[in-house]
């Protein structure tokens, strides 16, 4: 009995510093990040034309706020204590928007259409959204790929598809260098995709 009664508070306090600790792990301050809207200059002139953005479909591993990094082909793994705003697809499609907009090229670009059915819708799947490790070495490469669709919404016909790739080298695989590699790949595929846009509307 005096042996059961000696190892109850050795058990007690165990489990009191794991509760503590799960603790202390639950309160550490994430890091947040997000990517900014490029502020691409275009010559377009405007249209009246209404353009509808979809959210991109993506995998549930890019599906997420976390951070992923590759470091083999069919292997995810996500960087700790840092997180996206919003989820990959979902931080996409707001910086699309944007730019789209901001090209002065469209009556109205949004999310849903002002009357019942829009011109163009814009579909994509994001394929691609993660830091590759380089092979001997602390570097990294960012990669991002999104399939794009326009669609004519009057008869649901495409118009246009391309997929578009971007790839941008991050001197480490910390997250400060990993996001600006996030940045400029971002800002250069979507300098890709506004003319393209502009050009199939």
């Amino acid at each position: 009995m005096w042996m059961r009664l000696t190892l109850l508070p050795l058990v007690l306090a165990t489990a009191g510093c794991g509760a503590l600790s799960a603790l202390d792990d639950a309160a550490r301050p994430l890091e947040i990040y997000e990517l900014r809207t490029p502020g691409i200059e275009t010559t377009a002139r405007r249209r009246n034309v209404e353009l509808v953005v979809e959210e991109p479909i993506a995998s549930g591993a890019l599906s997420t706020e976390r951070i992923m990094v590759r470091p083999a082909r069919l292997q995810a793994q996500y960087l700790p204590d840092v997180r996206w705003a919003d989820p990959a697809p979902v931080m996409l499609r707001t910086l699309l928007l944007r730019s789209l907009a901001e090209t002065g090229a469209f009556t109205s670009v949004g999310r849903q259409p002002l009357a019942s059915v829009g011109d163009y819708a814009l579909l994509g799947e994001l394929t691609d959204f993660q830091a590759e490790p380089v092979a001997g070495s602390e570097a990294a490469e960012v990669r991002v790929r999104l399939m794009l669709r326009l669609v004519r919404e009057r008869d649901a016909s495409v118009v246009a598809s391309r997929t578009f790739d971007a790839v941008e080298q991050s001197a480490d695989t910390g997250p400060d260098s990993l996001v600006a590699a996030f940045d400029r790949a971002t800002a250069a595929l979507i300098a890709e995709v506004l003319p393209w846009v502009i050009a199939e509307t």
